[in-house]
């Protein structure tokens, strides 16, 4: 069990019989009546957010969330396929579970794959992917302020925003938690 007041950023629990994930948390100590921690809240099972308050000496069930460090094998229509790094068990995975992830992630790449009650719910991504850029506009000559930016379409298919000076080859690295460009590998 789980005390409210030991709730912080990124503490995992069950709440409505699915796994969620505190994303920020504020703490309100009141005279003789307790606590009241509100909390923002992700699930792990479809990624929507949610605020919540918890008053008192409410307890929360601890979620037991195995992560598994997999390899990204390869999708078909439907499924993901990952594999054990340990032990070489694949897992198929489908392709809803995985979601707007798959776009940030190409065969080969390690990530770390979410199981609750034994069943595989989320693809924690690392922080930051090195991604080839497939396509990008060529910049307009002397248009070269740092705060213009284009769409590039990258290898796995998703579109992102770069800077100007991006083109057509270049390796980028992107945030995978904003989505979005960080920088260009050399």
């Amino acid at each position: 069990m789980l005390d409210i007041t030991e709730l912080k950023k990124g503490t995992v629990f069950v709440f409505n019989d699915e796994p969620f994930k505190v994303v920020d948390y504020s703490q309100k100590v009141m005279g003789r009546g307790g606590s009241i921690v509100n909390v923002r809240i992700k699930s792990l099972i479809n990624g929507r957010v949610i605020d919540k308050t918890f008053k008192g000496n409410e307890r929360l069930v601890k979620a037991d969330i195995n992560n598994i460090k997999v390899q990204y094998l390869y999708a078909d229509e439907n499924d993901l396929y990952f594999m054990d790094q340990d032990n070489y068990e694949q897992y198929t995975v489908p392709r809803n579970i995985i979601g707007d992830s798959i776009g940030y992630i190409k065969e080969g790449d390690i990530a770390q794959l979410q199981f609750f009650r034994n069943q595989p719910i989320n693809l924690e991504l690392p922080k930051n992917v090195n991604l080839l850029v497939d396509y990008a506009e060529t910049a307009v000559k002397g248009d070269t302020s740092t705060s213009i930016t284009k769409d590039a379409k990258l290898e796995t298919g998703i579109t992102i925003r770069v800077p100007a000076f991006i083109k057509t080859g270049d390796i980028v690295s992107v945030d995978t938690a904003s989505c979005s460009y960080r920088e260009r590998i050399k």
